[in-house]
């Protein structure tokens, strides 16, 4: 099996440095321009997005007229009470400081979900594919998935995060990145 890993394009949220999992934003217009530049093959696979909005975008200007399903489980983690917010506004929030300096696997950010939940619902999800599939969907569940499927590369989530419109194609051996 072929997996194809594609981070929707820029948001308002990328391009102001905001936390933004479970908001369902639009691409920014720099965010869909710049993923008209880009030019990927069209691989027979299934196609799929989170069915979040910057997501479905995302797939439409990268393969028009291409059908498409959409599956929640690839959503990005939910930030709780910090969406929308950014590290400059938070930094002097005790939940905030808490979450973020404690284990950021188990810690909860309050009304969100933690990195185990978040993790587990991904790979759950990742086990389900059977086929050949392009997956449009988020930084973070991009970097969920290869950082267990490629452990031996001792890379950390951020480390994974391709920029927006950006991926690798995975097989069970090995990855590439996408340029």
């Amino acid at each position: 099996m072929k997996l194809y890993l594609i981070r929707h394009g820029a948001t308002r949220a990328n391009l102001e440095h905001l936390y933004c999992g479970s908001t369902d934003l639009p691409l920014s217009a720099e965010g869909a321009e710049a993923l008209r530049a880009l030019r990927y093959d069209t691989p027979k696979a299934r196609y799929l997005t989170s069915g979040m909005r910057r997501a479905n975008e995302t797939m439409e200007i990268l393969f028009p007229g291409k059908a498409y399903e959409q599956d929640a489980r690839f959503r990005e983690v939910d930030f709780g009470i910090f969406e929308m917010k950014s590290y400059v506004q938070l930094s002097d929030n005790p939940a905030y400081i808490a979450w973020i300096t404690g284990d950021n696997e188990k810690n909860i950010p309050p009304q969100g979900e933690s990195g185990e939940a978040f993790r587990a619902r991904i790979l759950a999800a990742l086990d389900t594919l059977q086929e050949d599939t392009v997956l449009v969907t988020h930084g973070g569940v991009i970097a969920v998935i290869l950082e267990a499927l490629f452990p031996q590369e001792h890379k950390n989530r951020y480390q994974w995060q391709p920029r927006p419109g950006r991926g690798y194609a995975v097989t069970a051996e090995e990855y590439r990145e996408i340029p």
